[in-house]
């Protein structure tokens, strides 16, 4: 299933000026509803070597220990505690050996859901994204993947169980992004579930994975 009929945005009368975090209450939502509200909304890392930041131009929603592909579908375990909330913390987790991802956690204390953050537009700190990704040759590849963004950012695992509130991983809010420029498509790179409806990008922007 693909196609522009992302679900639609239910922000409230009030919406959060750009560049404050985003509430916790944000998070305590259904996560595909938090996954597409998530769009345009920056995701900021301060490290020693200065800050990075992008625009969130992708995500997918991992929906708790229904969906076979979300890491509660294996139970409460030390490594992933942090999935199963509070909302509005960071689950990050290592993948191949290599990579960080770095997820937004959702729904209520013991559900275990949370939104993947796929793909980011660079905003701030584009040098020192260069400095930590030495290797690429075009801009479009900094930031274009999970494990990427990550490094770009440099975002670990010590930053695993954070409020994203509060520094050193922030998710501020940004300028909201139209239903009618948003795609929803199954999730990618995974075997289970994958014609699930819960990958949400920016349509037409390059920096989607």
């Amino acid at each position: 299933m693909t196609g522009s009929a992302a679900p639609r945005a239910r922000r409230s009368g009030t919406r959060t000026p750009p560049g404050t975090p985003l509430p916790r209450k944000f998070y305590d939502r259904d996560t595909a509803i938090v996954s597409r509200e998530l769009l345009g909304a920056v995701l900021e890392c301060r490290t020693p070597e200065g800050v990075a930041s992008g625009r969130i131009v992708e995500t997918e929603a991992y929906m708790g220990p229904h969906d076979p592909a979300c890491h509660a579908a294996a139970g409460l375990t030390a490594r992933t505690k942090h999935l199963f909330g509070p909302p509005g913390v960071a689950y990050v987790y290592f993948i191949y050996g290599m990579y960080w991802c770095f997820n937004a956690v959702t729904r209520e204390v013991g559900h275990g859901s949370a939104v993947l953050v796929r793909a980011l537009e660079p905003l701030d700190g584009e040098d020192l994204m260069r400095e930590r990704r030495p290797k690429v040759k075009r801009r479009v590849d900094l930031t274009n993947g999970p494990g990427k963004l990550c490094l770009a950012l440099g975002i670990v695992g010590a930053h695993n169980g954070g409020w994203l509130d509060e520094p050193p991983v922030r998710i501020l809010a940004g300028e909201p992004v139209a239903d009618a420029d948003v795609v929803v498509t199954p999730r990618i790179g995974i075997t289970q579930a994958a014609d699930w409806p819960l990958r949400f990008f920016v349509d037409g922007n390059p920096f989607v994975s």
